[in-house]
């Protein structure tokens, strides 16, 4: 096949950087469940992927190998110009950690003409990681300044609709999205994001009112650093470590 010496050098370049231990706390420490795992830090996966550049062919033959790292670095190095709506369902649908489903939304999808588009269909899904991967992107798009004020406003429906779904991942995931919006300059959506905030932290649901009031912390923590001219960080700043952290 046509990339399949590229393939292999790129996972032999991997497992060059295979770490045990950290394969073995992939699970337990960070909450990253995977089939096939190396081990490699994020720091070392960003270190291969940089000298290939882009290549829609390569990160495809990646995709398809199953590995953890390959499907990491695959997402690195594919370009987004290529990158089809169909594309983003398939490798959605193989989504099965926060991890890559985090890390595919926040260097690749969120860079993709049709991002809005699927955020707004994987809102409806059942299944955990697919729905994560709305609010993943969606956060992402965020962090990133991709579109306009009127598309964050038009989606904190769907925050408020997923916001009573108690799994883990979804939770957080929605969460993440509605601090990401909240975070923007822009002062209506900014005011919007508080709004249902203060909305989900009154609410019933025990999961709708950790994430409002999660959120109302964050956007007060982050006023209270803003007007004392104090150096912003975004969230994702912490999350993009070379060793993974659990998610949050």
């Amino acid at each position: 096949m046509k990339y399949d010496a590229d393939v292999k050098a790129v996972m032999t370049a991997l497992k060059a950087h295979a770490s045990t231990k950290l394969r073995e706390d992939m699970g337990p420490r960070y909450g990253i469940v995977v089939a096939q795992a190396l081990g490699v830090p994020m720091a070392k996966m960003q270190l291969v992927a940089k000298p290939l550049g882009r290549s829609h062919g390569l990160a495809a033959a990646l995709w398809k190998t199953g590995w953890y790292e390959g499907r990491m670095v695959a997402c690195m190095i594919d370009d987004p110009a290529e990158v089809t709506p169909e594309q983003m369902d398939r490798w959605r649908a193989d989504f099965d950690n926060w991890a890559i489903t985090d890390t595919v939304c926040f260097k690749l999808f969120d860079q993709v003409p049709h991002a809005f588009a699927k955020i707004d269909a994987w809102a409806k899904l059942k299944d955990e990681f697919g729905r994560r991967a709305a609010f993943a992107l969606l956060a992402s798009m965020a962090l990133h300044g991709r579109g306009e004020a009127s598309d964050y406003l038009k989606r904190l429906p769907l925050i408020e609709a997923a916001a009573t779904d108690e799994r883990n991942f979804v939770r957080k995931g929605v969460n993440w999205a509605l601090r990401a919006i909240g975070g923007k300059k822009n002062p209506v959506l900014r005011s919007a994001a508080r709004k249902l905030a203060s909305k989900l932290a009154g609410s019933t649901d025990k999961t709708a009112r950790w994430i409002g009031k999660d959120a109302l912390r964050a956007f007060e923590k982050a006023d209270a650093g803003t007007s004392a001219k104090a150096p912003k960080r975004p969230p994702a700043s912490r999350r993009k470590r070379a060793t993974p952290r659990r998610s949050r």
